[in-house]
């Protein structure tokens, strides 16, 4: 195989009539091997290589799922996606999925990789939750601050807010049977350069493992944009994750630094059956009363709602209403 690309896989989702899993193709990736290192300039060199990307566009990308073969072709920023329904039954668990990506004449294997697919049981709850000052402490409506934690923290010195691996673990292991944890999608408008960051972030901090669905990815010109865009993005992400699984009940998790009550507003008044209740980490208080406004509308489609600066707050909701028992 002659390797003339390099190809990235993100945690896939799906049910047996409707699988999805996201990647990227590249010419050229630059090598971002993490020290966590607390040095600043160590920290701005990883952030930075992050952005080194060479995008491959309209390459052919071949997907083999236990024996099924699916054809697709990346778009202009290299970006790819598969949906396929499956030929066989398949189980709930994490399920392996091979990609390679093609030579444009003859189907020579430029790269190849592995990645993973989520099916949940059909009874469980599913959670949806944003990340920057939903999880993480990440000042999102101020560009220099948000800049400043990127640059000046790693994966494992990121803060997260108090309790809330307490809560999330909580909720992932409720009304599931050992081994089988509800699912988590994690929907955000940080970019995908920012993928393996967060996974990392994630391990470290004992989160529950999820699908991941970012935002465009960014060259490094770009590197001083990260996050100002995406948010219509987010509320049609949100919004394919609902229509992929029809049967269950989902729960949001945002904050108020930005978007999230609005989307999850509108997404409440779109699906308002599929939705059993809506979170939002009250970070910026002097728009509580705003935030109150859109909660209130959401109750209205008989949806619980719970505003909450500490975790602590956001579990005594959830045993209340009975997702964690």
């Amino acid at each position: 195989m002659k390797k003339t690309a390099s190809l990235k896989i993100y945690h896939g989702y799906g049910h047996t009539h409707n699988l999805v899993v996201y990647g990227h193709v590249f010419k050229f990736k630059a090598t971002t091997t993490q020290n966590f290192s607390t040095n600043f300039f160590v920290n701005m060199v990883h952030l930075f290589k992050l952005f080194v990307v060479k995008p491959y566009p309209f390459a052919k990308v071949r997907l083999n799922f236990h024996g099924q073969l699916v054809h697709q072709k990346t778009e202009y920023d290299g970006f790819f996606k598969f949906e396929w329904q499956a030929e066989h039954k398949v189980a709930a668990g994490w399920h392996t999925v091979k990609i390679e990506a093609l030579s444009e004449f003859g189907d020579e294997v430029m790269a190849e990789a592995e990645g993973e697919i989520f099916v949940p049981h059909i009874t469980q709850y599913a959670f949806i939750s944003d990340i920057d000052d939903t999880i993480m402490v990440s000042h999102s409506a101020k560009l220099t601050r948000r800049l400043r934690e990127l640059f000046i923290k790693n994966p494992r010195t990121r803060r997260t807010f108090p309790s809330v691996q307490e809560h999330y673990q909580l909720l992932a292991n409720a009304h599931t049977e050992a081994g089988q944890p509800n699912p988590f999608f994690y929907v955000s408008s940080s970019e995908w350069n920012l993928y393996d960051y967060l996974l990392e972030m994630f391990k470290f901090n004992e989160l529950p493992e999820g699908a991941f669905l970012l935002n465009q990815l960014k060259r490094w010109k770009n590197l001083f944009k990260i996050g100002k865009t995406g948010h219509e993005g987010k509320l049609l992400r949100v919004m394919r994750i609902i229509n992929a699984f029809p049967h269950q009940l989902f729960v949001f998790f945002g904050d108020n630094s930005q978007q999230d009550p609005m989307i999850y507003q509108t997404i409440a008044e779109k699906y308002p059956l599929s939705i059993a209740a809506v979170y939002i980490r009250n970070v910026r208080p002097e728009r509580q009363a705003e935030t109150e406004n859109f909660l209130k509308k959401i109750e209205q489609q008989q949806i619980k709602t719970c505003l909450f600066t500490d975790s602590e707050i956001a579990i005594a909701h959830s045993k209340q209403i009975g997702l964690i028992i």
